[in-house]
C-alpha cells in the first residue's frame, strides 16, 4: 500500500532555502503554463517549441527542488523529496512572481474557459526570459556551488527561450494590424506585473547578503535596455510604469495559481507515495 505524503514541514524559514524556492517555483509554474499550449499551439512548430521550453523549465525547477530538499532533509528524521515539494505544497507556500500563473488570456477575457492568446504567452515568456537571462549569468558566481552549476545549465536553455520569444515578439508588432493590437494589449496588460522583480522580498536580500543570490535591483538597468531595444524592434510602446507591486513570492498569489495547481498537483495527491 502506498504510504501518504505530506506537505513539508519545514519550508520557507531560511533564506537560502526560501531563494531556491522562488526560483524553483517560477520555473515550475511557468513549465506548467507553457505545456497548456501541448497540441494547442498555432503552427506544428510553435507547439514542438513549446513543449520542449517547458520541459527545460521543468527541468531546471528539478534541479533546484533536488538541491533545497537535500539542504532541509540535512540531519532530518524524514527526507524531504523533490515530488513533496511540487506537488504537495499549497498555493500559500509557492513563492513564484505571479506573472508566471496568469493564463493565456488578458483581464476582460469571460472566464476560465476564454480561449488562449499566443501574444500573451510570447510577451510573458519574453519578459521573464529577459531576466533570467541576466540573473543565471549572475548566479553561476554564487557562493552556492550547486546552484552556481545549476545557473550554467539553465543559462544556455534561457538564451535559446529568451531568442524564440523575441523573435515572435517582433513578428506580431511588427506584423499585421491585428498582431500587432494582440501584441501591445499583452504587453499592456503583463508589463505591471514585473514590477515585482525589483522588489526584494526578505529571501531575496538574505541570499544577496550572504553572497548565495543576487539583488534583483542591480539587474533592472540591464534589463531595461534588453526589453527596451526589442520593444522598440518590434514597434511596440513600453506602458508606462506604475499600478500595484504583486507579492507572489512573498505567498500572495491571484485566484489563477490554485487552479494551476489543483490540475498539476491532482494525480500525485490521489495517488500518494505511489511509483510509476
Amino acid at each position: 500500500m502506498a504510504t501518504e505524503a505530506h506537505a513539508p514541514a519545514v519550508h520557507t524559514r531560511c533564506g537560502h532555502l526560501d531563494y531556491l524556492l522562488q526560483l524553483a517555483d517560477n520555473a515550475l509554474v511557468l513549465g506548467q503554463r507553457n505545456a497548456e499550449w501541448c497540441g494547442h499551439g498555432p503552427i506544428l512548430e510553435e507547439d514542438i517549441a513549446l513543449a520542449n521550453m517547458s520541459l527545460d523549465l521543468i527541468g531546471q525547477a528539478r534541479l533546484l527542488y533536488q538541491h533545497a530538499a537535500a539542504l532541509m532533509s540535512d540531519g532530518a528524521t524524514e527526507a524531504v523529496t523533490e515530488d513533496a515539494l511540487a506537488y504537495f505544497r499549497d498555493a500559500g507556500q509557492f513563492r513564484n512572481y505571479t506573472l508566471l500563473e496568469l493564463p493565456h488570456h488578458g483581464p476582460l477575457a469571460p472566464g476560465a474557459a476564454a480561449p488562449r492568446d499566443y501574444a500573451i504567452t510570447i510577451v510573458r515568456n519574453f519578459l521573464y526570459s529577459a531576466l533570467m537571462v541576466l540573473l543565471w549569468q549572475a548566479l553561476q558566481e554564487s557562493r552556492d556551488a550547486q546552484l552556481a552549476a545549476i545557473a550554467a545549465k539553465s543559462l544556455k536553455e534561457v538564451h535559446y527561450h529568451l531568442r524564440h520569444s523575441r523573435d515572435w515578439l517582433a513578428r506580431l508588432g511588427d506584423g499585421t494590424d491585428e498582431s500587432h493590437a494582440r501584441a501591445q494589449g499583452a504587453l499592456d496588460h503583463l508589463m505591471p506585473y514585473t514590477r515585482e522583480f525589483w522588489a526584494a522580498s526578505a529571501a531575496e536580500a538574505a541570499a544577496a547578503q550572504e553572497a548565495i543570490g543576487v539583488p534583483a535591483a542591480s539587474l533592472q538597468a540591464a534589463w531595461d535596455t534588453l526589453v527596451n531595444d526589442a520593444l522598440r524592434d518590434a514597434t511596440l510602446a513600453r506602458p508606462p510604469a506604475g499600478g500595484p507591486v504583486t507579492q507572489g513570492k512573498n505567498g500572495l498569489h491571484s485566484e489563477h495559481l490554485s487552479y494551476l495547481l489543483g490540475e498539476m498537483q491532482s494525480l500525485a495527491r490521489q495517488h500518494p507515495g505511489a511509483t510509476w
